[in-house]
């Protein structure tokens, strides 16, 4: 009896630390401590004018990190008009071309992630015949690993090759890291909880809540007819996903902690997107926009990994089971790819258009699990494609007679009335 409870015990107690709600906490707690620190000198470098009284070797580190040199874009004074690099002269066939790129390359980056994101998550490794194997069970470790690889892959493209002059306080790419951050970790816990179906749900239908985060951080509008598509694209979506088949089975059970967490993936993600968005209101491009980002990402990952004492054991984990390194490296591989894809495609069009992109990308995901493993499709799923790609074929159609109609009217007047 002795025996049993001593094996009972550390089980509750490992039960009880990885449950979700207290490692947010603990991972919270772990960004604060730099958060906080950062804030209070921050305003006490404002505070004391430093700008105009600061000397010293240290002087243009903090100058670059708490002030900028305030080189914004000409969008700027306009908040409703989207700070996208685009050429003036720029053709109807570059444009298409450009926004085919960008999507083929989101498309092939995330649906690998995807894969490689439920095989790390909701598989064992080194099971065998006698033995069940072990789970990865920190998922903070593996947004680091991501981050990681793209903070590197950035900073030596931007040491490598010439970028627009930065003007950009770097303070503020700490707001998009950390919820982005955050994004990624609701999105590996919720795997525990919910099935992966309901999460491609969840992503799908994550449009709607990205225009309306647009309204509170940059301040945006958006026309009748977005609104319509986006409800569109997210009815098309759920009405394929929840009628992929009489057979299909969830290989976890949706809790209510699955979908809290699904919650906070969609807030935190949608506030990322439409942040990084007003930030191109500087003049800086994407790949000094993502070094930006993880430059805050792996410190505030590393930082609490290090407090909490996961970072060895997780370098332990990995040694153990070389197929978690190789899934682990390519993992971080893919999201890298995928981060520059996506501040390319919010850059040229925008937070909206990108959602739409990878909203379609869940689409395909399934598409390609039915080729894969022979999945139906009934006739309510392809009536949900036939919507979705409606929808976009209307969001394309009514975008280009904008357009055209914007070209006629004098300068200063409003095409149409915002919504």
């Amino acid at each position: 009896m002795m025996a049993t409870g001593e094996e009972i015990a550390p089980a509750l107690q490992d039960s009880w630390v990885d449950f979700w709600l207290f490692r947010f906490f603990v991972n919270a707690a772990g960004y604060a401590s730099i958060v906080v620190p950062g804030f209070l000198l921050i305003q006490y470098f404002k505070r004391r004018n430093y700008l105009e009284t600061g000397r010293g070797i240290c002087f243009p580190v903090i100058k670059s990190c708490v002030f900028g040199s305030e080189v914004k874009s000409v969008h700027q004074e306009d908040g409703s008009l989207p700070p996208r690099a685009e050429p003036t002269e720029s053709s109807t066939a570059q444009q298409v071309f450009k926004l085919l790129f960008c999507a083929a390359g989101l498309q092939v980056s995330y649906l690998t992630w995807g894969v490689l994101q439920e095989r790390v998550m909701t598989r064992s490794y080194g099971a065998t015949e006698t033995d069940p194997g072990e789970k990865f069970k920190d998922s903070q470790f593996l947004v680091f690993m991501n981050r990681i690889l793209a903070f590197t892959a950035a900073g030596l493209y931007c040491a490598l090759t010439k970028q627009p002059r930065h003007g950009a306080p770097m303070y503020k790419y700490s707001f998009a890291s950390l919820s982005n951050i955050l994004s990624s970790w609701c999105q590996y816990e919720a795997l525990k909880y919910i099935s992966f179906p309901t999460q491609v749900l969840a992503k799908a239908s994550k449009v709607i809540p990205v225009m309306m985060m647009g309204k509170l951080v940059s301040r945006k509008s958006y026309e009748y007819w977005e609104y319509l598509t986006a409800a569109l694209i997210s009815v098309g979506i759920s009405m394929f996903l929840l009628s992929s088949g009489p057979n299909r089975h969830a290989s976890t059970v949706t809790t209510f902690s699955g979908v809290v967490l699904l919650a906070g993936y969609i807030i935190f993600d949608s506030f990322t997107s439409n942040w990084q968005d007003a930030l191109f209101t500087y003049k800086m491009s994407p790949v000094q926009m993502m070094f930006g980002v993880n430059v805050f990402s792996c410190l505030f990952t590393v930082g609490s990994l290090l407090e909490q004492g996961a970072l060895l054991e997780s370098v332990r984990f990995m040694a153990r089971h070389s197929e978690f390194m190789a899934h682990a490296v390519l993992l971080s591989v893919c999201s890298a790819c995928g981060q520059l894809f996506i501040f390319c495609t919010i850059n040229q069009f925008g937070a909206a258009v990108f959602t739409i992109i990878m909203t379609l990308r869940q689409a395909f995901a399934i598409l390609l699990s039915c080729l894969i493993y022979g999945h139906s499709v009934t006739v309510v799923g392809g009536l949900g494609v036939a919507v979705v790609f409606m929808a976009l074929f209307l969001r394309v159609y009514a975008r280009s007679r904008m357009k055209k109609r914007s070209k006629k009217l004098p300068p200063g007047e409003t095409p149409v009335q915002k919504v």
